[in-house]
Protein backbone atom coordinates (compact mmCIF):
# COMPACT_ATOMS: atom_id res chain seq x y z
CA UNK A 1 0.00 0.00 0.00
CA UNK A 2 2.85 2.37 0.74
CA UNK A 3 4.33 1.80 -2.74
CA UNK A 4 0.97 2.42 -4.38
CA UNK A 5 0.44 5.55 -2.31
CA UNK A 6 3.86 6.88 -3.31
CA UNK A 7 3.16 6.16 -6.99
CA UNK A 8 -0.12 8.13 -6.86
CA UNK A 9 1.53 10.99 -4.96
CA UNK A 10 4.26 11.13 -7.59
CA UNK A 11 1.73 11.42 -10.41
CA UNK A 12 -0.19 14.15 -8.53
CA UNK A 13 3.06 16.07 -8.11
CA UNK A 14 3.83 15.76 -11.82
CA UNK A 15 0.34 16.84 -12.92
CA UNK A 16 -0.54 19.53 -10.41
CA UNK A 17 2.68 20.38 -8.51
CA UNK A 18 0.98 19.60 -5.18
CA UNK A 19 2.17 17.42 -2.31
CA UNK A 20 -1.00 15.59 -1.38
CA UNK A 21 -1.48 12.79 1.15
CA UNK A 22 -3.28 9.79 -0.33
CA UNK A 23 -5.57 7.43 1.56
CA UNK A 24 -6.35 4.00 0.13
CA UNK A 25 -9.14 1.59 1.00
CA UNK A 26 -10.10 -1.88 -0.14
CA UNK A 27 -13.32 -1.84 -2.24
CA UNK A 28 -15.43 -4.81 -3.28
CA UNK A 29 -13.02 -6.98 -5.34
CA UNK A 30 -15.24 -6.65 -8.42
CA UNK A 31 -14.30 -2.97 -8.63
CA UNK A 32 -10.57 -3.26 -8.02
CA UNK A 33 -7.85 -3.99 -5.49
CA UNK A 34 -7.72 -0.48 -4.02
CA UNK A 35 -9.66 2.77 -4.26
CA UNK A 36 -8.96 6.41 -3.39
CA UNK A 37 -11.03 9.60 -3.13
CA UNK A 38 -7.98 11.88 -3.29
CA UNK A 39 -9.68 13.69 -6.19
CA UNK A 40 -12.24 15.22 -3.80
CA UNK A 41 -9.38 16.60 -1.69
CA UNK A 42 -7.69 18.11 -4.75
CA UNK A 43 -10.80 19.80 -6.13
CA UNK A 44 -10.81 22.82 -3.83
CA UNK A 45 -7.09 23.81 -3.98
CA UNK A 46 -7.04 23.25 -7.77
CA UNK A 47 -10.39 24.97 -8.36
CA UNK A 48 -11.42 22.24 -10.80
CA UNK A 49 -14.32 19.87 -11.26
CA UNK A 50 -13.54 16.54 -9.45
CA UNK A 51 -14.42 14.52 -12.55
CA UNK A 52 -11.96 16.49 -14.67
CA UNK A 53 -9.20 15.88 -12.11
CA UNK A 54 -10.11 12.20 -11.91
CA UNK A 55 -9.83 11.79 -15.69
CA UNK A 56 -6.42 13.48 -15.78
CA UNK A 57 -5.13 11.43 -12.87
CA UNK A 58 -6.54 8.13 -14.20
CA UNK A 59 -5.01 8.68 -17.64
CA UNK A 60 -1.56 9.29 -16.14
CA UNK A 61 -1.83 6.31 -13.76
CA UNK A 62 -2.65 4.02 -16.70
CA UNK A 63 0.74 4.92 -18.20
CA UNK A 64 2.59 3.42 -15.23
CA UNK A 65 3.29 -0.31 -14.94
CA UNK A 66 1.69 -0.53 -11.50
CA UNK A 67 -1.89 -0.94 -12.62
CA UNK A 68 -3.67 -3.30 -14.98
CA UNK A 69 -6.86 -1.25 -14.79
CA UNK A 70 -7.78 2.26 -13.59
CA UNK A 71 -11.47 3.26 -13.57
CA UNK A 72 -13.49 6.22 -12.30
CA UNK A 73 -16.58 5.76 -10.15
CA UNK A 74 -18.99 8.60 -9.46
CA UNK A 75 -17.68 12.15 -9.33
CA UNK A 76 -14.33 11.42 -7.71
CA UNK A 77 -13.51 7.83 -6.77
CA UNK A 78 -10.67 6.11 -8.61
CA UNK A 79 -10.60 2.30 -8.53
CA UNK A 80 -7.24 0.64 -9.07
CA UNK A 81 -6.53 -2.88 -10.13
CA UNK A 82 -2.88 -3.76 -9.70
CA UNK A 83 -0.87 -5.79 -12.14
CA UNK A 84 0.21 -9.04 -10.51
CA UNK A 85 3.77 -8.60 -11.79
CA UNK A 86 4.05 -5.18 -10.11
CA UNK A 87 2.92 -6.68 -6.79
CA UNK A 88 5.53 -9.42 -7.12
CA UNK A 89 8.27 -6.90 -7.98
CA UNK A 90 7.32 -4.63 -5.10
CA UNK A 91 7.33 -7.58 -2.69
CA UNK A 92 10.74 -8.61 -4.02
CA UNK A 93 12.13 -5.13 -3.36
CA UNK A 94 10.75 -5.05 0.19
CA UNK A 95 11.65 -8.60 1.16
CA UNK A 96 14.08 -9.29 4.00
CA UNK A 97 14.37 -12.11 6.54
CA UNK A 98 12.50 -9.79 8.92
CA UNK A 99 9.67 -9.02 6.50
CA UNK A 100 6.68 -7.65 8.39
CA UNK A 101 8.67 -5.99 11.17
CA UNK A 102 9.23 -2.26 11.61
CA UNK A 103 10.93 0.31 13.85
CA UNK A 104 7.88 2.16 15.20
CA UNK A 105 9.08 1.65 18.77
CA UNK A 106 12.76 2.35 18.13
CA UNK A 107 14.67 3.80 21.10
CA UNK A 108 11.66 3.26 23.39
CA UNK A 109 11.35 0.83 26.29
CA UNK A 110 8.26 -1.10 27.33
CA UNK A 111 7.73 -3.37 30.32
CA UNK A 112 5.19 -6.15 29.80
CA UNK A 113 3.88 -7.79 32.98
CA UNK A 114 2.54 -11.36 32.78
CA UNK A 115 1.37 -13.99 33.80
CA UNK A 116 1.58 -12.92 37.49
CA UNK A 117 0.52 -16.15 39.20
CA UNK A 118 -0.19 -16.56 42.89
CA UNK A 119 2.42 -18.49 44.86
CA UNK A 120 1.40 -21.70 46.69
CA UNK A 121 -1.45 -22.44 44.29
CA UNK A 122 -1.35 -24.78 41.29
CA UNK A 123 -1.06 -22.97 37.94
CA UNK A 124 -4.70 -22.60 36.89
CA UNK A 125 -6.64 -21.99 33.69
CA UNK A 126 -7.15 -18.45 35.00
CA UNK A 127 -3.57 -17.64 34.02
CA UNK A 128 -3.80 -19.01 30.48
CA UNK A 129 -4.90 -15.68 29.02
CA UNK A 130 -2.45 -13.44 30.93
CA UNK A 131 0.41 -15.65 29.75
CA UNK A 132 -0.78 -15.91 26.14
CA UNK A 133 -1.82 -12.29 25.67
CA UNK A 134 1.22 -10.96 27.53
CA UNK A 135 3.63 -13.10 25.51
CA UNK A 136 2.01 -12.16 22.18
CA UNK A 137 2.13 -8.44 23.03
CA UNK A 138 5.76 -8.83 24.09
CA UNK A 139 6.54 -10.39 20.70
CA UNK A 140 4.59 -7.67 18.86
CA UNK A 141 6.52 -4.98 20.71
CA UNK A 142 9.80 -6.65 19.73
CA UNK A 143 8.66 -6.93 16.10
CA UNK A 144 8.02 -3.18 16.05
CA UNK A 145 11.38 -2.15 17.43
CA UNK A 146 10.70 -1.65 21.14
CA UNK A 147 13.23 -2.56 23.81
CA UNK A 148 11.15 -5.05 25.82
CA UNK A 149 11.52 -5.99 29.49
CA UNK A 150 9.21 -8.68 30.90
CA UNK A 151 8.29 -9.24 34.54
CA UNK A 152 6.28 -11.98 36.24
CA UNK A 153 4.74 -10.01 39.13
CA UNK A 154 4.27 -12.94 41.50
CA UNK A 155 1.53 -12.95 44.12
CA UNK A 156 3.87 -14.03 46.92
CA UNK A 157 2.65 -11.75 49.69
CA UNK A 158 -0.42 -10.60 51.57
CA UNK A 159 -3.26 -12.35 53.37
CA UNK A 160 -2.89 -15.64 51.42
CA UNK A 161 0.48 -16.20 53.11
CA UNK A 162 -1.18 -16.18 56.52
CA UNK A 163 -3.89 -18.53 55.24
CA UNK A 164 -1.28 -21.02 54.02
CA UNK A 165 0.69 -21.04 57.29
CA UNK A 166 -2.39 -21.44 59.48
CA UNK A 167 -3.78 -24.10 57.16
CA UNK A 168 -0.49 -25.97 56.99
CA UNK A 169 -0.24 -26.08 60.78
CA UNK A 170 -3.88 -27.21 61.20
CA UNK A 171 -4.52 -29.47 58.20
CA UNK A 172 -1.19 -30.69 56.83
CA UNK A 173 2.33 -31.86 57.67
CA UNK A 174 5.85 -31.78 56.26
CA UNK A 175 5.39 -35.32 54.93
CA UNK A 176 2.15 -34.41 53.13
CA UNK A 177 3.77 -31.28 51.72
CA UNK A 178 6.79 -33.24 50.47
CA UNK A 179 4.53 -35.75 48.74
CA UNK A 180 1.84 -33.42 47.40
CA UNK A 181 3.86 -30.31 46.63
CA UNK A 182 1.90 -27.41 45.21
CA UNK A 183 -1.28 -29.50 45.03
CA UNK A 184 -1.11 -30.07 48.78
CA UNK A 185 -0.70 -26.33 49.30
CA UNK A 186 -3.72 -25.77 47.06
CA UNK A 187 -5.78 -28.29 49.06
CA UNK A 188 -4.73 -26.65 52.32
CA UNK A 189 -5.65 -23.18 51.03
CA UNK A 190 -9.16 -24.28 49.97
CA UNK A 191 -9.80 -26.10 53.26
CA UNK A 192 -8.55 -23.16 55.34
CA UNK A 193 -10.64 -20.61 53.41
CA UNK A 194 -13.71 -22.75 54.05
CA UNK A 195 -12.87 -22.91 57.75
CA UNK A 196 -12.47 -19.12 57.84
CA UNK A 197 -15.90 -18.64 56.23
CA UNK A 198 -17.46 -21.04 58.73
CA UNK A 199 -15.78 -19.16 61.57
CA UNK A 200 -17.09 -15.84 60.30
CA UNK A 201 -20.64 -17.23 60.08
CA UNK A 202 -20.35 -18.28 63.75
CA UNK A 203 -19.34 -14.75 64.64
CA UNK A 204 -15.86 -15.81 65.69
CA UNK A 205 -12.43 -14.49 64.61
CA UNK A 206 -9.70 -16.56 66.25
CA UNK A 207 -8.43 -18.19 63.06
CA UNK A 208 -8.71 -14.92 61.13
CA UNK A 209 -6.59 -13.29 63.83
CA UNK A 210 -3.96 -16.01 63.47
CA UNK A 211 -3.84 -15.38 59.73
CA UNK A 212 -3.15 -11.68 60.29
CA UNK A 213 -0.58 -12.46 63.00
CA UNK A 214 1.44 -14.61 60.59
CA UNK A 215 1.30 -11.91 57.93
CA UNK A 216 2.57 -9.29 60.38
CA UNK A 217 5.29 -11.69 61.56
CA UNK A 218 6.45 -12.10 57.98
CA UNK A 219 6.47 -8.34 57.42
CA UNK A 220 8.58 -7.96 60.57
CA UNK A 221 11.10 -10.54 59.30
CA UNK A 222 10.19 -13.24 61.84
CA UNK A 223 12.56 -16.19 61.26
CA UNK A 224 9.87 -18.90 61.30
CA UNK A 225 7.54 -16.94 58.99
CA UNK A 226 10.37 -16.31 56.53
CA UNK A 227 11.21 -20.04 56.62
CA UNK A 228 7.62 -20.95 55.68
CA UNK A 229 7.57 -18.35 52.91
CA UNK A 230 10.81 -19.67 51.45
CA UNK A 231 9.58 -23.28 51.52
CA UNK A 232 6.21 -22.46 49.93
CA UNK A 233 7.90 -20.31 47.29
CA UNK A 234 10.42 -22.98 46.30
CA UNK A 235 7.65 -25.55 45.82
CA UNK A 236 5.45 -23.11 43.92
CA UNK A 237 8.13 -21.65 41.67
CA UNK A 238 9.29 -25.11 40.65
CA UNK A 239 5.72 -25.90 39.57
CA UNK A 240 5.19 -22.50 37.90
CA UNK A 241 8.40 -22.79 35.89
CA UNK A 242 7.50 -26.30 34.77
CA UNK A 243 4.12 -25.13 33.42
CA UNK A 244 5.61 -22.01 31.84
CA UNK A 245 8.15 -24.24 30.09
CA UNK A 246 5.29 -26.30 28.67
CA UNK A 247 3.53 -23.10 27.58
CA UNK A 248 6.79 -21.86 26.00
CA UNK A 249 6.69 -18.53 27.84
CA UNK A 250 9.42 -16.87 29.90
CA UNK A 251 10.05 -13.55 31.62
CA UNK A 252 13.20 -11.59 32.32
CA UNK A 253 12.30 -10.91 35.96
CA UNK A 254 10.13 -12.37 38.73
CA UNK A 255 9.87 -9.49 41.17
CA UNK A 256 6.86 -10.34 43.29
CA UNK A 257 4.83 -8.51 45.87
CA UNK A 258 7.15 -9.56 48.70
CA UNK A 259 10.01 -7.69 46.99
CA UNK A 260 7.97 -4.50 46.83
CA UNK A 261 6.07 -4.56 50.16
CA UNK A 262 8.79 -2.93 52.33
CA UNK A 263 9.35 -0.27 49.65
CA UNK A 264 5.59 0.31 49.48
CA UNK A 265 5.31 0.97 53.20
CA UNK A 266 8.10 3.52 53.03
CA UNK A 267 6.36 5.23 50.09
CA UNK A 268 3.08 5.37 52.01
CA UNK A 269 4.87 7.18 54.85
CA UNK A 270 6.30 9.62 52.32
CA UNK A 271 2.87 10.25 50.79
CA UNK A 272 1.46 10.94 54.26
CA UNK A 273 4.20 13.45 54.98
CA UNK A 274 3.52 15.20 51.67
CA UNK A 275 -0.23 15.35 52.27
CA UNK A 276 -1.00 13.19 49.23
CA UNK A 277 -2.25 10.31 51.40
CA UNK A 278 -4.62 10.58 54.38
CA UNK A 279 -4.67 8.44 57.53
CA UNK A 280 -8.12 7.46 58.81
CA UNK A 281 -8.96 7.31 62.54
CA UNK A 282 -8.63 3.51 62.47
CA UNK A 283 -5.05 3.78 61.18
CA UNK A 284 -5.72 2.79 57.55
CA UNK A 285 -4.28 5.02 54.82
CA UNK A 286 -6.08 6.20 51.68
CA UNK A 287 -5.36 8.34 48.63
CA UNK A 288 -8.31 10.50 47.55
CA UNK A 289 -8.89 10.68 43.79
CA UNK A 290 -11.90 13.01 43.42
CA UNK A 291 -10.04 15.14 40.87
CA UNK A 292 -9.89 12.08 38.62
CA UNK A 293 -13.60 11.31 38.95
CA UNK A 294 -13.46 8.70 41.74
CA UNK A 295 -15.73 9.09 44.76
CA UNK A 296 -14.14 6.04 46.35
CA UNK A 297 -10.54 6.61 47.57
CA UNK A 298 -7.81 4.04 47.01
CA UNK A 299 -6.83 2.14 50.18
CA UNK A 300 -3.04 1.84 50.28
CA UNK A 301 -2.49 0.43 53.79
CA UNK A 302 -4.62 -1.54 56.25
CA UNK A 303 -5.48 -0.29 59.71
CA UNK A 304 -3.02 -2.78 61.26
CA UNK A 305 -0.23 -1.48 59.02
CA UNK A 306 -0.30 -4.42 56.60
CA UNK A 307 0.36 -3.82 52.92
CA UNK A 308 -2.23 -4.28 50.17
CA UNK A 309 -2.13 -4.77 46.39
CA UNK A 310 -2.15 -0.99 45.99
CA UNK A 311 0.83 -0.68 48.36
CA UNK A 312 2.98 -3.08 46.37
CA UNK A 313 1.71 -1.82 42.99
CA UNK A 314 2.62 1.72 43.97
CA UNK A 315 6.14 0.61 44.85
CA UNK A 316 6.33 -1.43 41.63
CA UNK A 317 5.49 1.59 39.46
CA UNK A 318 8.06 3.81 41.14
CA UNK A 319 10.76 1.11 41.13
CA UNK A 320 10.28 0.43 37.42
CA UNK A 321 10.33 4.11 36.58
CA UNK A 322 13.59 4.73 38.48
CA UNK A 323 15.29 1.47 37.41
CA UNK A 324 14.35 1.02 33.74
CA UNK A 325 12.87 4.42 32.78
CA UNK A 326 10.20 2.82 30.56
CA UNK A 327 8.09 4.77 28.11
CA UNK A 328 5.24 2.34 28.66
CA UNK A 329 4.19 -0.42 31.07
CA UNK A 330 1.61 -3.00 29.96
CA UNK A 331 -0.24 -5.05 32.58
CA UNK A 332 -1.74 -8.32 31.22
CA UNK A 333 -4.54 -8.73 33.78
CA UNK A 334 -8.17 -9.81 33.33
CA UNK A 335 -11.25 -7.63 32.94
CA UNK A 336 -12.32 -8.15 36.56
CA UNK A 337 -9.60 -5.69 37.61
CA UNK A 338 -10.58 -2.81 35.31
CA UNK A 339 -11.88 -0.51 38.07
CA UNK A 340 -8.85 -1.16 40.26
CA UNK A 341 -6.43 -0.34 37.45
CA UNK A 342 -8.22 2.89 36.56
CA UNK A 343 -7.86 3.90 40.21
CA UNK A 344 -4.22 2.79 40.30
CA UNK A 345 -3.35 4.74 37.14
CA UNK A 346 -5.12 7.82 38.54
CA UNK A 347 -2.98 7.55 41.68
CA UNK A 348 0.10 7.25 39.45
CA UNK A 349 -0.78 10.58 37.79
CA UNK A 350 -1.40 12.16 41.17
CA UNK A 351 2.08 11.27 42.47
CA UNK A 352 3.77 12.40 39.24
CA UNK A 353 4.55 9.15 37.40
CA UNK A 354 5.17 10.01 33.73
CA UNK A 355 5.21 6.49 32.27
CA UNK A 356 2.31 5.49 30.01
CA UNK A 357 0.42 2.76 31.90
CA UNK A 358 -1.77 0.34 29.94
CA UNK A 359 -4.16 -2.28 31.28
CA UNK A 360 -4.13 -5.10 28.70
CA UNK A 361 -7.41 -6.59 29.85
CA UNK A 362 -9.29 -9.55 28.44
CA UNK A 363 -12.47 -11.51 29.01
CA UNK A 364 -13.08 -14.78 30.84
CA UNK A 365 -12.75 -18.35 29.60
CA UNK A 366 -16.18 -19.95 29.31
CA UNK A 367 -17.30 -23.52 28.77
CA UNK A 368 -20.59 -25.27 28.04
CA UNK A 369 -22.04 -26.90 31.15
CA UNK A 370 -24.12 -30.07 31.39
CA UNK A 371 -27.29 -28.04 30.76
CA UNK A 372 -25.94 -26.76 27.45
CA UNK A 373 -25.52 -23.18 28.65
CA UNK A 374 -22.36 -21.11 28.67
CA UNK A 375 -20.60 -20.28 31.94
CA UNK A 376 -17.18 -19.41 33.36
CA UNK A 377 -14.81 -22.39 33.44
CA UNK A 378 -14.31 -23.51 37.03
CA UNK A 379 -12.90 -26.42 39.01
CA UNK A 380 -16.43 -27.55 39.85
CA UNK A 381 -17.42 -27.81 36.19
CA UNK A 382 -14.34 -28.98 34.30
CA UNK A 383 -10.62 -28.55 33.76
CA UNK A 384 -9.15 -25.78 35.86
CA UNK A 385 -5.49 -26.77 36.30
CA UNK A 386 -3.11 -25.94 33.46
CA UNK A 387 -1.31 -29.24 33.87
CA UNK A 388 -4.57 -31.16 33.34
CA UNK A 389 -5.55 -28.92 30.43
CA UNK A 390 -2.25 -29.45 28.62
CA UNK A 391 -2.33 -33.21 29.25
CA UNK A 392 -5.84 -33.42 27.80
CA UNK A 393 -4.82 -31.25 24.85
CA UNK A 394 -1.98 -33.65 24.03
CA UNK A 395 -4.42 -36.57 24.10
CA UNK A 396 -6.73 -34.68 21.72
CA UNK A 397 -3.77 -33.93 19.43
CA UNK A 398 -2.95 -37.64 19.26
CA UNK A 399 -6.53 -38.27 18.16
CA UNK A 400 -6.17 -35.60 15.46
CA UNK A 401 -3.01 -37.13 13.95
CA UNK A 402 -4.83 -40.48 14.10
CA UNK A 403 -1.92 -42.89 14.04
CA UNK A 404 0.13 -41.04 11.42
CA UNK A 405 3.90 -40.89 11.79
CA UNK A 406 4.02 -37.78 13.96
CA UNK A 407 6.65 -37.38 16.67
CA UNK A 408 5.78 -36.78 20.31
CA UNK A 409 7.40 -33.36 20.00
CA UNK A 410 5.09 -32.46 17.11
CA UNK A 411 2.05 -33.75 19.02
CA UNK A 412 2.94 -31.30 21.80
CA UNK A 413 3.29 -28.45 19.27
CA UNK A 414 -0.14 -29.24 17.85
CA UNK A 415 -1.69 -29.44 21.32
CA UNK A 416 -0.17 -26.20 22.51
CA UNK A 417 -0.96 -24.48 19.22
CA UNK A 418 -4.62 -25.42 19.55
CA UNK A 419 -4.86 -24.20 23.14
CA UNK A 420 -3.01 -20.93 22.48
CA UNK A 421 -4.78 -20.11 19.23
CA UNK A 422 -8.15 -20.46 20.97
CA UNK A 423 -7.14 -17.35 22.93
CA UNK A 424 -6.76 -15.32 19.71
CA UNK A 425 -9.94 -16.36 17.89
CA UNK A 426 -11.66 -13.11 18.84
CA UNK A 427 -10.91 -9.67 20.23
CA UNK A 428 -9.20 -10.15 23.62
CA UNK A 429 -11.93 -8.10 25.32
CA UNK A 430 -14.54 -10.77 24.67
CA UNK A 431 -15.07 -13.93 26.68
CA UNK A 432 -13.77 -16.97 24.83
CA UNK A 433 -15.54 -20.32 24.66
CA UNK A 434 -13.22 -23.25 25.30
CA UNK A 435 -14.51 -26.11 23.17
CA UNK A 436 -12.31 -29.12 22.43
CA UNK A 437 -13.92 -29.86 19.06
CA UNK A 438 -13.60 -26.35 17.63
CA UNK A 439 -10.06 -25.65 18.83
CA UNK A 440 -8.76 -28.85 17.18
CA UNK A 441 -10.77 -28.48 13.95
CA UNK A 442 -8.68 -29.06 10.83
CA UNK A 443 -11.15 -27.29 8.57
CA UNK A 444 -11.94 -24.07 10.39
CA UNK A 445 -10.58 -21.11 12.34
CA UNK A 446 -8.15 -23.00 14.57
CA UNK A 447 -4.48 -23.37 15.39
CA UNK A 448 -4.15 -26.86 13.84
CA UNK A 449 -5.74 -25.61 10.58
CA UNK A 450 -3.07 -22.94 10.21
CA UNK A 451 -0.29 -25.24 11.43
CA UNK A 452 -1.35 -27.77 8.78
CA UNK A 453 -1.25 -25.05 6.10
CA UNK A 454 2.31 -24.22 7.19
CA UNK A 455 3.34 -27.90 7.26
CA UNK A 456 2.00 -28.31 3.70
CA UNK A 457 4.00 -25.33 2.47
CA UNK A 458 7.15 -26.70 4.09
CA UNK A 459 6.64 -30.11 2.48
CA UNK A 460 6.25 -28.57 -0.99
CA UNK A 461 9.52 -26.71 -0.53
CA UNK A 462 11.31 -29.81 0.76
CA UNK A 463 10.10 -31.94 -2.14
CA UNK A 464 10.95 -29.51 -4.94
CA UNK A 465 14.10 -27.77 -6.06
CA UNK A 466 13.81 -24.34 -7.65
CA UNK A 467 15.30 -23.87 -11.13
CA UNK A 468 17.43 -20.73 -11.47
CA UNK A 469 15.63 -18.58 -14.05
CA UNK A 470 14.36 -15.00 -14.36
CA UNK A 471 10.99 -15.13 -12.61
CA UNK A 472 9.90 -11.71 -13.88
CA UNK A 473 9.34 -13.19 -17.31
CA UNK A 474 6.24 -14.61 -15.60
CA UNK A 475 2.98 -12.61 -15.22
CA UNK A 476 2.05 -13.90 -11.69
CA UNK A 477 -1.67 -13.65 -12.47
CA UNK A 478 -2.42 -17.02 -10.85
CA UNK A 479 -0.62 -15.88 -7.69
CA UNK A 480 -2.12 -12.41 -7.45
CA UNK A 481 -4.53 -13.02 -4.55
CA UNK A 482 -1.79 -14.66 -2.46
CA UNK A 483 0.71 -11.91 -3.30
CA UNK A 484 -1.83 -9.26 -2.28
CA UNK A 485 -2.36 -11.06 1.01
CA UNK A 486 1.41 -11.26 1.61
CA UNK A 487 1.72 -7.54 0.92
CA UNK A 488 -0.76 -6.82 3.74
CA UNK A 489 1.36 -8.49 6.44
CA UNK A 490 3.50 -5.50 7.54
CA UNK A 491 0.39 -3.36 8.04
CA UNK A 492 -1.31 -6.13 10.02
CA UNK A 493 1.67 -6.24 12.40
CA UNK A 494 1.70 -2.45 12.67
CA UNK A 495 -2.00 -2.29 13.57
CA UNK A 496 -1.82 -5.30 15.92
CA UNK A 497 1.04 -3.69 17.83
CA UNK A 498 -0.56 -0.24 17.83
CA UNK A 499 -3.86 -1.53 19.23
CA UNK A 500 -2.35 -4.37 21.31
CA UNK A 501 -4.65 -6.83 19.52
CA UNK A 502 -2.87 -10.12 18.68
CA UNK A 503 -6.10 -11.61 17.34
CA UNK A 504 -5.56 -9.56 14.16
CA UNK A 505 -2.49 -11.69 13.46
CA UNK A 506 -4.55 -14.87 13.99
CA UNK A 507 -7.27 -13.66 11.63
CA UNK A 508 -4.71 -12.71 8.99
CA UNK A 509 -3.01 -16.13 9.15
CA UNK A 510 -6.36 -17.87 8.75
CA UNK A 511 -7.12 -15.75 5.67
CA UNK A 512 -3.69 -16.54 4.23
CA UNK A 513 -4.25 -20.26 4.80
CA UNK A 514 -7.59 -20.05 2.97
CA UNK A 515 -5.97 -18.19 0.07
CA UNK A 516 -3.35 -20.92 -0.19
CA UNK A 517 -6.00 -23.65 -0.26
CA UNK A 518 -7.80 -21.84 -3.10
CA UNK A 519 -4.49 -21.44 -4.90
CA UNK A 520 -3.69 -25.16 -4.74
CA UNK A 521 -7.10 -26.00 -6.22
CA UNK A 522 -6.42 -24.03 -9.41
CA UNK A 523 -2.64 -23.90 -9.82
CA UNK A 524 -0.11 -26.76 -10.13
CA UNK A 525 3.17 -25.92 -8.41
CA UNK A 526 5.68 -28.31 -9.92
CA UNK A 527 3.73 -31.01 -11.74
CA UNK A 528 2.29 -31.47 -15.20
CA UNK A 529 3.20 -28.94 -17.91
CA UNK A 530 4.65 -26.39 -15.48
CA UNK A 531 7.57 -24.50 -17.07
CA UNK A 532 10.80 -23.69 -15.23
CA UNK A 533 9.77 -20.03 -15.01
CA UNK A 534 6.39 -20.93 -13.52
CA UNK A 535 7.95 -23.41 -11.10
CA UNK A 536 10.59 -20.95 -9.91
CA UNK A 537 8.06 -18.13 -9.48
CA UNK A 538 5.57 -20.31 -7.63
CA UNK A 539 8.11 -21.92 -5.32
CA UNK A 540 9.58 -18.48 -4.63
CA UNK A 541 6.18 -17.18 -3.58
CA UNK A 542 5.55 -20.25 -1.44
CA UNK A 543 8.88 -19.71 0.36
CA UNK A 544 7.58 -16.26 1.34
CA UNK A 545 4.31 -17.77 2.53
CA UNK A 546 6.44 -20.10 4.69
CA UNK A 547 8.15 -17.08 6.28
CA UNK A 548 4.86 -15.34 7.05
CA UNK A 549 3.22 -18.46 8.52
CA UNK A 550 6.21 -19.13 10.77
CA UNK A 551 6.73 -15.48 11.71
CA UNK A 552 3.04 -14.85 12.44
CA UNK A 553 2.57 -18.01 14.47
CA UNK A 554 5.76 -17.22 16.38
CA UNK A 555 4.26 -13.85 17.36
CA UNK A 556 1.41 -15.82 18.97
CA UNK A 557 3.81 -18.21 20.69
CA UNK A 558 2.93 -21.12 18.39
CA UNK A 559 5.42 -23.44 16.66
CA UNK A 560 5.07 -25.16 13.29
CA UNK A 561 5.26 -28.98 13.59
CA UNK A 562 7.51 -30.98 11.32
CA UNK A 563 4.56 -33.13 10.30
CA UNK A 564 0.87 -33.55 11.06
Amino acid sequence: MEAITLAIQSVIQQLFNIDQAVQLNRPDPQFGDFATNVVMQLAKPLGKNPREIAEQLAEKLRETDNFSEVTIAGPGFINLRLSARSIAKNLDQLWTDKYGENHDGAEKTVIVEYPSQNIAKPYSIGHLRPGNQGWAVKRLMEATGWNVITDNHLGDYGAPFGVWVVGFLKYSSSEQLDNGGVYELGRVYIETKKALRDEQERGESQMAGEVQDWLLKFEAGDEEAVKYSKRFNEISLGHIHEIMDRLKITTDYELGEAFYAPKGKAIVKNLLSRGIATQNPDGSVIVKLEEYGFDVPLLVQKSNGAALYATTDLATMLYRESTWHPDRVIYAVGSEQQFYFTQLFAMAKKIGIQTELVHLWFGLIDQINENGTREKMSSRKGVVLMEELLNQAEEKAREVVNGRDVSDEDVKKIALGAVKFSDFMADRRTNILFNWDSIFALSGFSGPYIQYAAVRVNKILRDNKSPQVDIFEYDFESEKSVLLKLSEYPEVIRLSARDLEPHKIATYLYELAREMNRYYESTPIATGDVTDVQKQARLGMISRVKHVFEHGLNLLGIEVPGSM
